[in-house]
């Protein structure tokens, strides 16, 4: 049964969710809020969509890129290089991302009578971003149930898992994650350099997936 709305990034999260979850998935969205790595993603979100016969809308946040202070929206040069780690990603953070998204999943999901609202957070968000930890996906859901007829809830099954834990699901449903981007700078190939690479890479390492990812550095 398709009772699901999935929020789709393009990148490894979400696609390893759309692939596991694809037999409850009646459709999938990506947001364009002016990130520095949103069209890299999308178009990987749209190739994924198509070959899984999913439908598939590209919704435009503009306003976000216009009013909110991160360094996601700021270009290549404003994105932070080493480890994944809180106090370097910070800067990354974009206030209240997951929940603006999540409310409009929501809406669209009622009006499509589906239930579900999928989102492929983890476990190694928690520490730096707020709106992806279980003390925020709880209550949000709990919003959401209480605030439509027909109770939409958030699933969010990868919340209490690592990016080397979806890297194995990843693995055992055979995904090439070079259909994937993750790179922050936005660029034409990965920079190798950023938090988001470094994570990849160490995903992908500890997984034992050969890495096919075309990298500057």
């Amino acid at each position: 049964m398709k009772d699901a709305v999935i929020i789709l990034s393009g990148g490894m999260d979400s696609v390893t969710l759309l692939y596991d979850q694809k037999d409850r998935i009646a459709l999938a969205i990506t947001f364009d809020y002016g990130s520095n790595h949103n069209k890299r993603e999308a178009q990987f979100a749209a190739l994924h969509c198509q070959r899984l016969g999913i439908e598939h809308l590209l919704i435009p946040l503009s306003f976000m890129s216009r009013y909110f202070k991160s360094s996601l929206l700021e270009g290549a040069d404003a994105i932070p290089e080493g480890d994944y780690a809180s106090d370097n990603m910070k800067s990354t953070v974009v206030p209240f991302r997951n929940g603006i998204m999540l409310s409009i999943a929501c809406g669209i999901a009622e009006s499509r009578g589906l239930t579900k609202v999928l989102m492929a957070n983890h476990f190694g968000d928690h520490a730096i971003y707020p709106d992806c930890t279980s003390a925020f996906v709880k209550p949000m859901s709990e919003a959401m149930k209480a605030g439509t007829y027909i109770g939409v809830e958030i699933l969010a099954p990868y919340t209490g898992i690592t990016k080397t834990d979806i890297a194995l699901i990843g693995k055992r449903l055979g995904i090439d994650y070079a259909e994937t981007y993750s790179c922050y700078k936005g660029g034409e190939k990965h920079c190798g350099r950023c938090g988001t690479c470094l994570e990849r890479k160490e995903a992908l390492q500890q997984a034992g997936i050969e890495d096919p990812t075309e990298y500057l550095s």
